[in-house]
C-alpha cells in the first residue's frame, strides 16, 4: 500500500467504555470509516505504561485520579491504519468537553471519557511504541482496499 495509507494511529478503549460493553461499538464506528485494525490487546496497565503514555501530565493536579481511574479495570488498546486516520480518528472521537462533543461522535454519544485517541502522528509513533512491540502489529492487506479508497 502506498505510504499515506499506512498512517496509523493510536485508540484506547478506557475501563469504563470495558465495563459498559462499548467495545464493539467503537470498533465498529473504525471499521465502518474503513480503517483497518493492525493491533489489538485487552489489558491491565500498570502506572509505569501510563506514566510513559501521559507523560506530557504527570504535574497537573488531577494526575493522581487520572491514574487511578486508568489502572481501575481493564482496556483495550488499539492501532488502526489508514489514509489520515489520525486527523479523522479525532474528529470521530470528537472534543474533549462533554458539553462540545457532536452527537455522532464517540464522545458526544458514550461520554467524554471513553477513548483516547493520538493527537498527531508524530505522538502517534511514539504512543504505538509505548503500547506494543513492533512484533504485534499485523500486516496485511485489505481485499476492500480499492473500494474504500477508490482510483
Amino acid at each position: 500500500a502506498p505510504p499515506e495509507l499506512r498512517e496509523q494511529t493510536l485508540v484506547l478503549v478506557k475501563p469504563d467504555a470495558v465495563q459498559r460493553r462499548l467495545v464493539g461499538d467503537v470498533i465498529r464506528r473504525f471499521e465502518r470509516r474503513g480503517f483497518k485494525l493492525v493491533a489489538m490487546k485487552l489489558l491491565q496497565a500498570d502506572r509505569s505504561l501510563l506514566d510513559k503514555h501521559y507523560q506530557q501530565l504527570r504535574q497537573k493536579p488531577f494526575y493522581p485520579a487520572l491514574l487511578s481511574y486508568m489502572t481501575s479495570g481493564p482496556l483495550v488498546a488499539m492501532v488502526w491504519e489508514g489514509y489520515n486516520v489520525v486527523l479523522s480518528s479525532r474528529a470521530m472521537v470528537g472534543d474533549t468537553n462533554s458539553a462540545q462533543a457532536a452527537a455522532g461522535t464517540i464522545r458526544g454519544d458514550f461520554s467524554m471519557n471513553v477513548v483516547h485517541a493520538s493527537d498527531s502522528v508524530e505522538t502517534a509513533l511514539r504512543e504505538i511504541g509505548f503500547w506494543f512491540q513492533r512484533d504485534e502489529l499485523v500486516a496485511w492487506e485489505s481485499s476492500d482496499r480499492d473500494y474504500t479508497y477508490g482510483p
